[in-house]
This record gives C-alpha cells, sequence and structure tokens, in this order.
C-alpha cells in the first residue's frame, strides 16, 4: 500500500468502457481505454486479495466450474463438424448412387443429445458460478462499507476539514461498486477467457496446423491498426471526459445558486458560457466518437478476409483429403470465437485497473490517521455539575501555526459565558476544543477538575447540547428530527421542548404538523425556522454544558426575542457558552471573553468592559455606530 497522501486523492472520471473493436462490441481491445490507473497496483490488489483470503474455497470452485463450462462449450463446435460431415458424405453417397448409401441419423441423433447435455451443463456451471462470485462480491462489499462507516466515526475532524463531502461519498459509493462489480465479473471472465483462448487454439490446431496458422496472422494486423486507432483517439477521450466535468459543474453551479443568477440578471452570460464549454465537448465527443466508430467497420473487414483465406485454404485442404469438409465449419466457428475472449481479456485488463484505483482510495481512507486511542480505563462524571477550566491552552489546525496561544478561563457551574471577538479570533475553534474535536497542543481542559482527555469522547460529548448557526436538519418528519436531540423521548417530551423553543405554535400551523416530512436540505421550511427546529432539540437534550454559536442570527426580530427568552430559561443551573457576533445579544452574560488573535485580551461583564473601554468598548461601539449609520 502507498501511503495516504494529505491531498484529497481525486478521482477522474474517465471512460470506463473502451471503444468497440475487433470481434464485436469491445473488441480486443475494447476497454484499453478504460479508466485511471492505481499508482501501486501490486500493492493494492496485494491488499484485495487478503479481502479474498476467507472465501479462497468458494474461488476454488468457481475456478473449476468455469474450467468445467468452458472445456464443455470448446468441444461443441468439433461435435458439429463431425454432423457436418456425416450429414455430407452420406449425402454424397446417395448421388453417386453408391449402394446402401444413407445418412446416418442414428449417429446424428446421438451427437445432438451429446451437445445438448454439454450446452445444459456448461449454462449450469456457469449460472451457479455467477451466484457463488455475486455472493462474495456482496460480502466483501458489506464488509468494505461496514469498514468505511466505522472508519468515518474514527476519524478526527481536520481529516473532513480538507474534505469535501463528494469526496468522502465517493468512497462509499463509486468506488465500492466498482470493485463489487469487477469482483462479480472480472474475475470468472479472466479465467474462463484464458482458458478459451488455449482450448480454442489447441482445437484449431488439431483440425489444422496451416488454417490456425492463417487466422493467427491476421490477428497482429488487426492489433497493429487499432493500437493506432487507439494512439489517436486517446487524446480525444480524455478530452471527452475534462469537457464533460466542465459543462456538469457550471450546469451544477448555475442550478444551485440560480436564485442570485436571476437576481443579478446573470442568464446570458451564463448561457454564453454553458454554449462555449458545450461546443468544446460537441468537438471532443465527436473526434472520439469518429475514431472509435472505425474499430468495428477495420475489425470486420480484418475479420472478413480471414474467413475468406481460410475457407479457400479449408476447401483445398478437403480436396485433397487431409481435413474433412465438416471441419472447415468447426474451424470457422473457433475462429469466430477466438475474438470474443480476446475481447473480454482487453476489457478486464482496463477494469482491472479501474477496479485497483478505487480499490487503492478505498484502501488509503482506510488507513487514514484516526483520533488518539482512548484510555482503556477512561475517567467518568457520574454528574457533571459543570465547572470547566482552560489552563495555557495552545493549539493550531497546523502545529506549525499556533491559532490559540495561551488561552486560560475558569468558568464555574450555571455561569453564562459569551464569547465575542472579530472573525477568526478563534471563538469557534475554543468551543470544537472543549467538546475534543480537535485535540490541543499543550496545556489542558478540565470539567469538573478531570482532564477531557482522561474521559471516552461519547461520555464528554453527552453532557453538551450545542446549536450551531448553519443549521442540520435530516430528511425526516419534525418530530423526528426534535427526537435526534434524545432517541428515547416521547411525543409528550418533543412537544414540551418545542413549546419551550416557541416553535410549537408554528408547527401546528403546518400541513401534517409534527409528522410533515422534511425533504432534501429542508427547503420545504425557512432558514429561521429551520433554527427553531435544532433550538428545540438541544432542549430535548437536557445538556449539562451549552453551547450557542450564533443560534439566533437566522431569525427575525420578534422570533430573537422569543428565542432569547427560551435560551433564558434553557441556560438556567446550566453552564453555557455563547459564540456572539451581535453583541447586543450577550449583555446579561455572566463573563465575556474578549478574544483576539487567539487568546483572551479582556474578561468581565458587560458593564465592567464598557466602563474599561478598551477593546471590548470600541467593538461594541463600532456595532452600534454601524447601525445607528444604517438607520439613517
Amino acid at each position: 500500500m502507498s501511503e495516504p497522501r494529505n491531498t484529497p486523492y481525486r478521482r477522474s472520471e474517465s471512460m470506463r468502457h473502451g471503444p468497440p473493436g475487433p470481434g464485436g462490441p469491445g473488441g480486443p481491445l475494447g476497454g484499453v481505454l478504460a479508466g485511471e490507473k492505481a499508482r501501486n497496483f501490486k500493492g493494492t490488489m496485494s491488499t484485495l486479495l487478503r479481502y479474498l483470503q476467507p472465501y479462497y474455497a468458494q474461488l476454488i470452485i468457481v475456478l473449476i466450474m468455469a474450467i468445467g463450462a468452458t472445456v464443455f462449450t470448446i468441444i461443441g463446435p468439433k461435435l458439429l463438424g463431425n454432423i457436418t460431415t456425416k450429414i455430407y458424405e452420406g449425402a454424397v453417397a446417395k448421388f453417386m448412387n453408391v449402394a446402401g448409401a444413407a445418412i446416418d441419423f442414428t449417429y446424428i441423433g446421438n451427437i445432438v443429445l451429446i451437445l445438448i447435455a454439454l450446452y445444459v451443463l456448461s449454462a449450469a456451471l456457469t449460472y451457479i458460478q455467477g451466484l457463488i462470485m455475486a455472493n462474495i462480491s456482496m460480502r466483501i462489499t458489506y464488509d468494505l462499507r461496514k469498514n468505511i462507516s466505522e472508519k468515518i466515526h474514527r476519524l478526527p475532524l481536520k481529516y473532513f476539514d480538507t474534505r469535501t463531502h463528494g469526496e468522502v461519498l465517493s468512497r462509499i459509493t463509486n468506488d465500492v461498486d466498482t470493485i463489487s462489480n469487477s469482483l462479480s465479473q472480472a474475475l470468472s471472465q479472466m479465467v474462463t477467457a484464458v482458458i478459451t483462448i488455449i482450448g480454442i487454439t489447441v482445437m484449431m490446431f488439431t483440425i489444422s496446423w496451416m488454417m490456425t496458422l492463417v487466422a493467427l496472422i491476421m490477428l497482429p494486423i488487426s492489433f497493429a491498426l487499432i493500437s493506432f486507432i487507439i494512439k489517436k483517439s486517446q487524446k480525444y477521450f480524455k478530452q471527452h471526459q475534462a469537457y464533460l466535468g466542465h459543462v456538469n459543474g457550471h450546469v451544477e453551479e448555475m442550478y444551485s445558486g440560480h436564485v442570485v443568477m436571476k437576481a443579478f440578471n446573470g442568464e446570458e452570460k451564463s448561457i454564453q458560457q454553458f454554449n462555449g464549454l458545450n461546443n468544446q465537448l460537441y468537438g471532443a465527443a465527436w473526434r472520439s466518437q469518429f475514431f472509435s466508430g472505425m474499430m468495428m467497420p477495420i475489425s470486420g473487414f480484418i475479420g472478413n478476409l480471414s474467413y475468406v483465406f481460410i475457407c479457400i485454404l479449408g476447401g483445398y485442404l478437403a480436396i485433397i483429403k487431409t481435413i474433412q469438409v465438416g471441419d472447415i465449419l468447426a474451424f470457422i466457428q473457433y475462429v469466430r470465437s477466438f475474438n470474443q475472449p480476446i475481447s473480454q481479456i482487453a476489457t478486464i485488463a482496463g477494469t482491472l485497473q479501474s477496479t485497483a484505483a478505487a480499490a487503492e482510495r478505498v484502501f488509503e481512507f482506510l488507513d487514514e490517521e484516526e483520533e488518539t486511542k482512548e484510555l482503556q480505563t477512561p475517567a467518568i462524571i457520574k454528574q457533571c455539575q459543570g465547572k470547566v477550566s482552560f489552563t495555557d491552552v495552545h493549539f493550531g489546525y497546523n502545529p506549525n501555526k499556533i491559532v490559540i496561544h495561551g488561552f486560560s478561563a475558569e468558568i464555574q457551574p450555571g455561569q453564562k459565558v459569551a464569547i465575542v471577538g472579530p472573525t477568526g479570533a478563534g471563538k469557534t475553534t475554543m468551543v470544537k476544543l472543549l467538546m475534543r474535536f480537535y485535540d490541543i497542543n499543550n496545556g489542558s481542559i478540565l470539567i469538573d477538575g478531570i482532564n477531557i482527555r482522561d474521559m471516552k469522547r461519547n461520555d464528554l460529548r453527552d453532557m453538551f447540547g450545542m446549536v450551531l448557526q448553519d443549521t442540520w436538519l435530516f430528511n425526516g418528519t419534525i418530530k423526528e428530527n426534535i427526537r435526534y436531540g434524545n432517541l428515547k423521548a416521547t411525543d409528550q417530551e418533543v412537544i414540551a421542548a418545542a413549546k419551550t423553543a416557541y416553535v410549537d405554535q408554528f408547527i401546528h400551523s403546518l400541513p401534517h404538523g409534527y409528522d410533515m416530512e422534511l425533504n432534501e436540505d429542508a427547503t420545504n421550511i425557512s432558514q429561521g425556522q429551520k433554527q427553531l427546529i435544532t433550538i428545540a432539540r438541544a432542549v430535548l437534550s437536557d445538556p449539562r454544558i451549552l453551547i450557542l454559536d450564533e443560534a439566533t442570527s437566522s431569525v427575525d426580530t420578534r422570533t430573537e426575542v422569543l428565542i432569547q427568552s427560551a435560551m433564558e430559561k434553557l441556560t438556567q443551573s446550566r453552564t453555557s457558552f455563547i459564540i456572539a457576533h451581535r453583541l447586543s445579544t450577550i449583555r446579561n452574560a455572566d463573563i465575556i471573553l474578549v478574544m483576539k488573535d487567539g487568546g483572551i485580551v479582556e474578561l468581565g461583564n458587560h458593564e465592567d468592559l464598557l466602563a474599561a473601554k478598551g477593546f471590548y468598548y470600541n467593538l461594541y461601539n463600532s456595532q452600534f455606530d454601524r447601525h445607528t449609520e444604517v438607520g439613517k
């Protein structure tokens, strides 16, 4: 396995299936244009084989069945050739008026029965091996997704801060699906293709070595021409995928921001940009399809030439009694069947490259650095009082760039603590450290005298309730979203929490009330209503320590007054941390921590800080002056 990179490993959406090639769709070289390649193919496949280790016995059975099914199929054309020979000999003898001449239908009937038995048996073996491989691939898919899901919960928050949501989702969906499809199809197809090529070659040599050489000579010619076309078309396929990504990105961007686009009359510019990208896509797509479309005619032409030479040579050999007439039919069937396994191998080779690339991404994810291990005998706070101590806390998202410098503060149980400061001062960072989303570099954070590093993360976070500026609601009913704060809560408790958050009245005004389904991103209710629901969720969780990160920023003034009243009830007898940008909302805080450049520059209540006429005084008055100017 290659070491995971710090930067996201972005997978190019390259072509999954190659253009048609010799021998029909896919052709001998079909798939050679498929997708990206793994940086460490051998190491990745070795890791993937370890996932297959518990299924080695089943894989051996699949291998035996694949060999049997292929051998039974290969024998078929030879037996059909024998039937043709018998019919030909009998017909010729009757035409020549040979005494007692007749077509041996008994022999033909026996051969037909044998053929039926062979083909039925071959189909049965193929079906069973398909079922076994599907079962193996689904089990491995299940294991991979389970491991990824468990890994997500063990990863530190900093991992997700440096990756997009789509990047992580791609590991669970696209990459695992690619591995699954490859395992269920590619392995058995590879075995079948190799055995078919070997078996057909042997059978052709048993008929005529001269005809076999003629058939084999045509393959390098076909490969040479197709390789030339592939080199010409490769760059256009890459351009096609790149331009397709540009078009999709533009459409997604315009769709997600269509309100802003319309508000600024950006339709014309958007259409012009789309037309430019679409023209580029059209040009690359046309050229790539033109070259890939040449493969089938060239393949067919060379294949037909091969049949012409084989028929002429086969007719001559039949005349001189070197082979039988039926052997010509059998040989042509073998030649027609010879291209298919070559096509399969080329396609599988490309598929395995894409599979290795997908597996490499999955294994890199599984090898990512996890959160620090928790103690085997963690400290437990049976009854949290809510005393919080920060002592000389230093922290940086990057160890070489410290953003919190020597932060110290002592918070008593039940105190309401406001954290204020300019953007980038470290307000939200302190909350993340408190909940141990990140571990500090130096110093200590204590709750009721116990270092949070000595506690289990789940136990620590059970003490907190949080309402963030960015609301998060999942696809489900309003009742289910509120109950997320306490999954064991009854309907009556959910409604009581909603009333405390002053959300009950508007819920009753909605269709179906508490049973109303919120759609994706909860776009069927307003931003303010979403915030009220998240506040009700926090009320229901009944935490000992409460965190409010500008919780009222998305509501109107009247609703804000109601929420402030609800928060006043909620924060009673609870330690509360309030991150505020509007300083007018935290006047009644017991302690105001004024942060600047990662440290506390002032500490006190609202009146004391104003009287000091320091940084808080300037910050408060700048907001007041700005609001006054806006009012004018």
